[in-house]
């Protein structure tokens, strides 16, 4: 059997979607995967040389520019559309909302989220091409689809009321964190880490990429709140701004920090995966408030680290978080928000729950439990 995988989200600085894609790719590499099983990755620009990938099933495919051109929709509605053909694939995999829009055999496709059809006026669109071709072109190959792959309850529900699909091909598969976000006893690495990003001493982080949706201009606003009343603390940023319209992130940050006269938020465009669960570790909260998620993977990551998480009580997030969270309930109050930063900074046994009620809650999530499902469904799909 021939599964074919787009794969291009797993190069370079890996985001969600190619985060989700290679938890699930090394956890069959772990897997007694049957010798006839062919797995083809396809990549576009490079073939990466993390994956760690060591079983012979896998195959990796760099697929030529057609002209040259460097281009996420030639590469994959035009080179991977002849690749996955030409190769007469059982099924292709896509993990990333859209499947080749002529390509006419078997797909199954991830749906991480819907907001661009469900809250079209909170999604940050690059350009109005791309919110013609995403909308779209994602209703067209969820249609198409063999299989739907959904990372939660609330995005299934999204998907039947938006697309109107058949029950029966979605399945939903949630999201868990890989072994290396745990709590971290190495306080030398820890402090390692603080020296290498510029942290003095104590500190509380937002970590995803920055949309409108997420409020982060509120959060920094009430940061500075906390900031002059609890002057050892420090706030990290980790994401590269996206917001449309546009929120000047960068602008707003270095207000608050001439205003206090020191370098109280910190900010960078990405975090690698090697430091990234030393961030949830050297923080003692991690904020993410968002209007909509198809999951909030950064919320579970930072709990399973020991780090309680403010976030908000909507849609797909109090399923990930249950009662392990600290919730703000209007994403728009700064007040409210800084009152809740400030009493998870302060209220000890409050964060002792929080701390037990999350490493609890993460237990609940698998992604070996996940990646079985994903290649059982996969996998009976026999031509």
């Amino acid at each position: 059997m021939k599964i074919g995988i787009e794969a291009y989200t797993l190069e370079r600085n890996r985001t969600g979607v190619g985060r989700v894609l290679i938890n699930i790719l090394r956890q069959w590499d772990n897997f007694d995967l049957p010798f006839n099983l062919e797995l083809i990755l396809y990549f576009k620009e490079e073939i990466p040389n993390d994956l760690g990938l060591k079983k012979s099933n896998f195959k990796y495919k760099l697929l030529k520019k057609p002209l040259g051109i460097k281009s996420n929709a030639l590469y994959r509605h035009y080179s991977l559309c002849l690749e996955a053909t030409k190769d007469k694939l059982d099924i292709l995999f896509c993990p990333d909302y859209v499947s080749p829009i002529f390509y006419f055999k078997k797909t199954a496709l991830i749906l991480h989220d819907i907001s661009y059809e469900a809250m079209p006026e909170i999604y940050n669109w690059p350009s109005v091409w791309d919110k013609i071709l995403l909308k779209q072109f994602s209703k067209i190959s969820a249609k198409r689809a063999k299989y739907i792959f959904v990372v939660s309850q609330y995005t299934k529900k999204e998907v039947l009321k938006y697309y109107k699909v058949d029950e029966n091909k979605i399945f939903i598969m949630p999201l868990s964190v890989d072994e290396s976000f745990r709590i971290i006893d190495d306080q030398i690495k820890i402090e390692d880490f603080k020296k290498r990003y510029k942290i003095k001493d104590k500190l509380i982080c937002y970590v995803g990429s920055i949309v409108n949706r997420r409020h982060l201009d509120n959060i920094i606003k009430a940061f500075g709140m906390i900031a002059i009343k609890m002057p050892e603390y420090q706030c990290m940023i980790s994401g590269k701004n996206h917001t449309s319209p546009f929120v000047d992130i960068d602008g707003l940050i270095k207000e608050v920090n001439q205003r206090l006269n020191r370098e109280a938020i910190l900010k960078i465009n990405f975090i690698n995966s090697e430091d990234l669960p030393i961030l949830y570790n050297a923080s003692d909260l991690t904020i993410y408030l968002s209007e909509y998620e198809g999951f909030g993977l950064p919320i579970l990551e930072s709990v399973a680290c020991g780090t309680p998480v403010i976030t908000s009580p909507v849609t797909s997030i109090p399923e990930v978080i249950g009662e392990a969270g600290i919730y703000v309930n209007n994403p728009n109050d700064i007040n409210e928000i800084y009152k809740k930063i400030y009493i998870g900074l302060t209220d000890e046994k409050l964060k002792e729950d929080l701390i037990d009620r999350g490493l609890e809650q993460v237990k609940k999530f698998s992604w070996q439990k996940t990646a079985q499902k994903y290649l059982d469904v996969l996998i009976s799909d026999r031509v």
